[in-house]
């Protein structure tokens, strides 16, 4: 998969986001040990690693669902460690799930519309919704940002479709969708390729990398297709038994002796027969 970004190299800029010596224990568990990760701008910011490794660990830390034992988080220099989930959403910060948590009995669109009142028209979705009146027709500015992504994210065919029933990978691009619908600068994606075919998984790199080119946002990519982080992230970095065990661009991190034995050999090899 060849959908990488050609971009100078932004590390040397402010972080979007970023993991300082994050340490979490869970009793006598250690999940991470003393970790650092930083998304600078516009880049798109790979996480892989065996299951065990504390890649959920880390991105549950980063969200704000999980406070670590030592080590801070931090967004555009400011140190959130305290900071809820609700609170890094308003400086920026957005996410999805691994299973897409969507309502049933909302529209593709009506999805990206809510998304985008929560950020812009929070008073909407009293009128409109609390008192019966429903999703009137939005203002401009609303329609042009819905527009854009529903057709950024090829939803714009099934827009006025309920999600129920919806195939998972149409899916998760409602949820990324979503996501985008409240400007966010960063954006953490936990496992979006997870239950796609090869075809949809495709499609999905190159709709992110487009999103990344156009909107400028930087995306944190939790991810097992270690194929699919390789292809389409500047830089990995890759855990194993809650230790960073290597970070770099992927063909650094592809070449690494050390990630090979812990756990990419195969994938890698496989990844190379196929390019």
């Amino acid at each position: 998969m060849s959908t990488a970004l050609n971009r100078p190299d932004a590390r040397t800029t402010e972080s979007r986001i970023e993991a300082h010596g994050v340490t979490m224990r869970f009793g006598g568990l250690v999940a991470l040990s003393e970790v650092d990760l930083a998304v600078p701008p516009a880049t798109i910011v790979g996480l892989v690693g065996p299951n065990g490794a504390g890649k959920s660990t880390l991105f549950g830390v980063m969200s704000g669902l999980l406070r670590p034992t030592s080590g801070h988080v931090s967004m555009n220099g400011d140190d959130v460690t305290h900071r809820s989930p609700q609170k890094r959403a308003a400086l920026g910060l957005a996410r999805t799930f691994q299973h897409p948590e969507l309502f049933s009995g909302l529209t593709v669109r009506e999805h990206l519309m809510l998304a985008y009142r929560v950020r812009h028209a929070k008073s909407r979705i009293w009128t409109d919704l609390v008192t019966g009146r429903g999703l009137r027709r939005p203002p401009a500015d609303e329609r042009e940002r819905v527009d854009g992504l529903l057709e950024a994210l090829h939803l714009d065919q099934i827009q006025h479709r309920p999600v129920a029933g919806l195939p998972l990978g149409m899916s998760r691009l409602v949820e990324i969708g979503r996501a985008l619908a409240v400007d966010p600068t960063v954006l953490l994606l936990d496992e979006p390729s997870s239950g796609l075919d090869t075809r949809e998984t495709e499609e999905l790199a190159r709709t992110l990398v487009q999103v990344v080119e156009d909107h400028g946002v930087s995306l944190l990519l939790v991810e097992h297709d270690v194929d699919l982080v390789l292809g389409m992230c500047h830089e990995v970095h890759v855990l194993d038994f809650g230790v960073k065990i290597a970070a770099g661009p992927p063909e650094e991190v592809r070449a690494n002796a050390a990630v090979r034995a812990a756990y990419l050999g195969e994938e890698i090899e496989q990844g190379e027969h196929s390019a």
